[in-house]
């Protein structure tokens, strides 16, 4: 969960727990990541902290986004 009393940023919180969830094989690849209002819902975080964390995974390697498509576990996440 977001540790709201702890100096990381809470996309950054979110980022390394999607992460764990990739790499531990819970979101497989090719699998969509949980929607936008999900993940918002699921971890009481609003929508441009979901967007951050989103961007972070993307940066790391981890997601593809597809415009129209939406966000998917990359076929070899760089774990």
């Amino acid at each position: 969960m977001i540790d709201e009393m702890s100096p990381v940023p809470f996309y950054v919180q979110l980022a390394d727990l999607l992460a764990e969830q990739i790499t531990s094989g819970k979101l497989k690849p090719r699998q969509p990541l949980p929607s936008e209002a999900h993940l918002q819902q699921e971890y009481g975080v609003a929508r441009g902290t979901v967007r951050a964390a989103t961007r972070l995974l993307r940066e790391r390697g981890l997601v593809v986004t597809f415009t129209g498509r939406g966000t998917f576990v990359s076929e070899n996440p760089a774990g």
